[in-house]
């Protein structure tokens, strides 16, 4: 959804320019009243879009994701106990609702990540990954679906 974005890029805006107390208010804003927590200081690329208004969606301050990025609810994306760095998303990544990303990954672009998921191992590109734990279940699907060879 448009709105919690917005707010975001408001907050990142603020963020970027020093104003670090505006941008936490944006932060803030977002938690109490749309339940999503998506700090300023994250890097969303653009084109970032939430479903169902993000509900439940938390994203850790250093997160980076790339563009073109849908993320469907309650989905955590943050580091594991003891990491002190978080997970570097790719492009063009379909993130289905309940997954929980975790940890010093690396998650490759034109992924597809299904419902319920822990990823808390690097995924290479062009894949589609699902289940707890993890399993590859697709190799290049970029190729397949839209023979670009």
């Amino acid at each position: 959804m448009i709105i919690p974005v917005s707010i975001y890029r408001v907050g990142n805006w603020f963020h970027k320019r020093g104003f670090k107390l505006c941008a936490k208010l944006a932060t803030y804003c977002n938690r109490f009243l749309l339940s999503v927590w998506i700090p300023s200081s994250a890097s969303l690329g653009k084109n970032f879009r939430l479903g169902y208004w993000g509900l439940g969606v938390v994203i850790h301050s250093n997160a980076v994701i790339g563009d073109n990025c849908l993320v469907a609810q309650n989905v955590t994306i943050g580091r594991n106990f003891g990491d002190q760095n978080v997970p570097l998303m790719g492009y063009n990544l379909c993130i289905g609702r309940g997954r929980v990303v975790f940890g010093e990954i690396v998650v490759g672009s034109d992924v597809i990540i299904g419902a319920n998921s822990v990823i808390n191992n690097s995924v290479p590109g062009s894949c589609t990954v699902a289940g707890n734990p993890m399993r590859l279940l697709q190799r290049d699907r970029i190729e397949k679906y839209y023979n670009l060879n």
